[in-house]
């Protein structure tokens, strides 16, 4: 992951808990980095043994973490960085997932590096759809739930989010549903 992912999940601890517990979590996960470059690629490890780290110091389960930092990162890191490209996505919820599998080739102009997921949308009704998220990287399934959640808030639309669908072959393959009022 892209060192803004990292810097991310420092804001978020730092913002709510102190920067005392964020030096807690760096300590307990034993990752020896003063500070994250934003666009430097980070291997994911990093990112998860943050993410672990946070878990057992705050005890949350790793699934709530991540579900948390989901919707941190849209409704902080990526309104206040990328509002412009987040804006460009559509008007609404529905529009904004209906363009999402366009969504990181705009992203990857500006990290070359990235390896991003998949989405493909299926099932479109005047208020669900179905996101499917594929990907090469495992134990992300989690965050995709709170960057769902989170689009929800970013519109200012209720939704209903359900994992209808997991299939784990050379890769990650979620389906969930998105429902709307």
């Amino acid at each position: 992951m892209y060192g803004i992912v990292n810097k991310a999940i420092e804001e978020l601890v730092v913002e709510n808990f102190g920067s005392e517990k964020w030096e807690s979590i760096k300590e307990r996960s034993g990752i020896d980095i003063d500070f994250f470059i934003s666009n430097e690629p980070y291997d994911d490890e990093v990112t998860f043994k943050l993410a672990t780290a946070v878990s057992d110091e705050m005890n949350m389960t790793i699934s709530d973490v991540l579900k948390a930092f989901g919707e941190w990162w849209i409704l902080r890191t990526g309104k206040e960085k990328y509002g412009y490209l987040m804006e460009s996505g559509g008007n609404s919820l529905k529009d904004f997932l209906i363009n999402l599998p366009l969504f990181h080739n705009r992203v990857m102009m500006i990290y070359p590096k990235l390896t991003p997921p998949e989405f493909k949308i299926s099932n479109i009704t005047e208020n669900s759809l179905h996101v499917h998220y594929i990907s090469k990287r495992i134990g992300l399934t989690d965050f995709v739930h709170g960057l769902l959640t989170g689009l929800g808030k970013f519109y200012h639309v209720p939704i209903t989010l359900e994992l209808i669908e997991t299939k784990n072959e050379q890769y990650t393959h979620e389906v969930f549903k998105v429902v709307w009022n």
